[in-house]
Formats: structure tokens, C-alpha cells, sequence
């Protein structure tokens, strides 16, 4: 196997570059370049060298010699100065070394899954940590890592097994004093919890899929409704052009911003009217679109009739009276009264966002199918064991075959089968030297 190596810190300039190096030459290239390994897992500074003794820089060197490394390889980390020369050269001298390549993108963790490191939605854990902007999001990616969903998964396995080892042993040994009748029939309890469990457990997608991807909030409205002045003053930066004339905005247009430590992405959409014209009529569709598409719409008003409030799949819808400064009221209890001109009513909008964030996702997001691959091979799963549970008399043998395709399903999700059409995608998603 090659012995791969990349820069693993940020991109140049930087106060510190670290390049990492992983394979069977790591070892021997330390010693080609300051001289000898110093002690496993201790900082040494040391003087890198080329191949002609030139001194390249003066930096710190770590040897982790394998399994006990990253990747379960020898491994070895060069800190020195992150200016771009010095970086360069060193991954020149590098490149140079029979044996050598540069590591492709995700290679160091892929390297270390097959090493047995950990499992997939560890390596996916990790991925969603390096690109983490929220709190919840480095909650969520940290439990992932750290082995959250692997320890649930193969827990469930181990039951999976145990049932059908009861059931086995009914049908091989039916004739043994030693093996009572029915005995697989102490397992259905317990296979009816694990569907029950499974079921609850895909219900917390959506969740995930607030926290990893953020929780989308569509703003929609006739025009001059104060869609554009909201999305400003939620984010505080004037994001969307704000004008007196109707039908400024014709377009969707979004803004990132972080709310509770949650990722919350918000959407100011064309105004919604009658007798627009085409390129208009066009932003409207798209605002519906995107609306059925939210996790919550706040829908506008600057005069009190929320005349488009429609059905969006289910998706919840907050009226909110605009324009306040102005002396408009309601006196309905359910419509939020806000001026993003004198900012009277933001505040209470902003409790009341971050109090629905709070009960929509929740605090413990640490077990949560955050990949669609995940679902796909839960329901899989799911599937495999409510069969085994409706087959009645004497199947056994197909109850016994169903929870054996349940456990090689989620098998798939950890990594322990037939993996091998998604390692790419996988780990295409790591920066190089990671």
C-alpha cells in the first residue's frame, strides 16, 4: 500500500501547516527528513531537511506508530510554519520520495475504516463535525463520532441474533428433552418492542434533518407585505433590497443564520398576488414551492387579511401582522404583531422562533438517522421483521430467514456488509488530509 500524505490543517498562510503522512514509509521518511523517530506521541521540534540536508524549516514532529494511530497505520505528523513557500517545499520533497502520492480526498478516514477504526456512521459523524456550524450541529456530528448509532445498531443486532438462535434451535433440536417446545416464541415479544423502537427511531429523521441540513423558515405575502424588511432584521444585515415599489423581490432569497445554537435558514419569497406578470408569476410558484417544502412559514400581512393561507403539506403557519409603527393591531391571539422599522414586536417573534426550534427538534439529538442510506436500510429492516411477525404456523424457517436479511440490513447502515457501492460517496465528502 501507498504512503499517502496532504496537508491537514487550513489553507495557507496560517500560524501553523500540518502534513500528515500514513503508510508503511512513514517511519522511514522521518528519518530521511529530521534525522531519526523521535519517542511515539511526543512532540519533538526537529530541522526538516530535503534530500540534500538543505534545512526546509524547523518545526515539530509526532510518530504514531500503528494500530495505535488514526488510521491503524504508522502515521507521522510535521508541524512547521503554514507560509505558503515553506509548505510547498516540503510537499515537493515529498512528492519526490519513491513510494509516495498525495492522499485523495476522504483517504486517511477511509483508511481507517477499513482498518476497523470505526464504523461508517462514525466516519459520517466525523464528516458532519469538520463541516459543523451550529452547536446542535456539533452535538448531533460528536455523537455520531463518538460511536452513538454504531452502539444502538449493534445492539439491535445482537437481538435480531438472539431471536434467531431461538428459533434455530426449535427447528434443529425439536427432538432434545433439553429443548422445550415453542421455545422461539419467548422472542416475538421482544421482536414487536424492536419494531416499535425502530419505528420511533425514524420518526426522529426529520429532526436530524433539521439540525445536519437547518431548520427552513419561509417567509411568503402580497407584495409590500414587509417580507424583505423581516428577512433583514432577522438577520440582521441588510441581505434583501427593500423598496415601496411592489414586486421587488421576484425570486427566492436566502439567509443563514444561528438561532439557540441551531442552523436556521430563512427564505424571503415574491410577493403572492393575482394578475402577475410572467417573470412574477413564476416567483410566486417557486414560493409555494418552497413554502410545502419548510419547516415553518411565517405568513405576512400588513393589513389583516391573510387571504393566501393555504394547506402546505402539513407544514405549521404563523400570521404575522406587519407594520406596526403604522397603527395597525389585531386582536386575534394567534397573529404576531411585529415593525422591523422600530423592531417592536422582533423580540417576542425571537422567543417564540426559538422556543418552536426547542420543541420541534429537541434536546437529544445524539441517536438520530441523520443519511437518507440510513432510512433506506431502517425500513428495510423494518420490513424484514414485521414479516417474521406475520408469518404464523409452521414458518419458521421464513421467520428465521427474515430477521437474518433485518440484521444484514442494518449491517449495511454500520458497515459490516455489502458496503462497498457507497464507500465513495462516503468519503468523497472529507477535505484532502482528512
Amino acid at each position: 500500500m501507498d504512503t499517502i500524505f496532504a496537508l491537514s490543517s487550513g489553507a495557507p498562510p496560517s500560524g501553523v501547516a500540518v502534513i500528515r503522512l500514513s503508510g508503511p514509509q512513514a517511519g522511514a521518511v522521518i528519518e530521511t527528513l529530521t534525522g531519526g523517530l523521535p519517542e511515539p506521541r511526543v512532540a519533538s521540534l526537529r530541522s526538516i531537511r530535503d534530500r540534500n540536508g538543505a534545512i526546509i524549516d524547523r518545526g515539530l514532529v509526532l510518530w504514531f506508530p500503528g494500530p495505535g494511530s488514526f488510521t491503524g497505520e504508522d502515521c507521522a505528523e510535521i508541524h512547521l510554519h503554514g507560509g505558503r513557500a515553506v509548505i510547498d517545499r516540503l510537499l515537493s520533497v515529498l512528492s519526490e520520495l519513491e513510494g509516495l502520492r498525495i492522499a485523495e480526498a476522504g483517504e486517511f478516514s477511509r483508511r481507517a475504516f477499513a482498518n476497523g477504526k470505526f464504523d461508517l456512521t462514525g466516519a459520517e459523524g466525523l464528516a458532519d463535525l469538520i463541516g459543523a456550524e451550529t452547536e446542535s450541529q456539533r452535538v448531533l456530528a460528536m455523537a455520531q463520532a463518538s460511536g452513538a448509532l454504531r452502539q444502538l445498531y449493534e445492539s439491535w443486532q445482537e437481538r435480531l441474533l438472539h431471536a434467531r438462535a431461538m428459533i434455530e434451535a426449535e427447528i434443529d433440536f425439536a427432538d432434545e428433552d433439553d429443548v422445550p417446545g415453542s421455545v422461539s416464541e419467548q422472542v416475538w415479544d421482544d421482536m414487536e418492542r424492536l419494531a416499535a423502537e425502530m419505528r420511533s427511531h425514524m420518526a426522529g429523521a426529520k429532526r436530524a434533518a433539521a439540525v445536519r441540513e437547518g431548520f427552513r423558515i419561509v417567509i411568503i405575502g402580497p407584495p409590500n407585505a414587509g417580507k424583505s424588511s423581516l428577512l433583514n432584521a432577522l438577520a440582521g444585515s441588510d441581505v434583501a433590497i427593500v423598496s415601496d415599489e411592489p414586486g421587488t423581490t421576484r425570486d427566492v432569497l436566502e439567509t443563514r443564520l444561528s438561532l439557540s445554537g441551531q442552523l436556521v435558514i430563512i427564505t424571503d419569497t415574491a410577493g403572492i398576488r393575482e394578475n402577475a406578470g410572467a417573470i412574477e408569476a413564476e416567483g410566486i410558484r417557486r414560493a409555494l414551492a418552497r413554502a410545502s417544502e419548510a419547516d415553518l412559514v411565517l405568513h405576512l400581512s400588513e393589513t389583516g387579511r391573510w387571504d393566501f393561507v393555504g394547506d402546505f403539506g402539513g407544514v405549521p403557519v404563523w400570521r404575522v401582522l406587519t407594520k406596526s409603527d403604522l397603527g395597525r393591531t389585531c386582536r386575534e391571539d394567534d397573529v404576531l404583531t411585529i415593525s422591523s422599522k422600530t423592531e417592536e414586536g422582533l423580540k417576542p417573534l425571537f422567543d417564540s422562533l426559538e422556543k418552536h426550534l426547542s420543541e420541534t427538534v429537541g434536546r437529544d439529538v445524539s441517536t438520530l438517522p441523520t443519511r437518507q442510506r440510513h432510512l433506506d436500510n431502517l425500513r428495510l429492516a423494518l420490513r424484514d421483521i414485521e414479516a417474521a411477525l406475520s408469518f404464523r404456523g409452521d414458518g419458521l424457517e421464513l421467520r428465521a430467514e427474515s430477521l437474518r436479511r433485518a440484521a444484514f440490513s442494518l449491517g449495511r447502515i454500520t458497515g459490516q456488509h455489502g458496503v462497498e457501492d457507497v464507500l465513495g460517496v462516503i468519503f468523497s465528502e472529507f477535505c484532502v488530509g482528512k
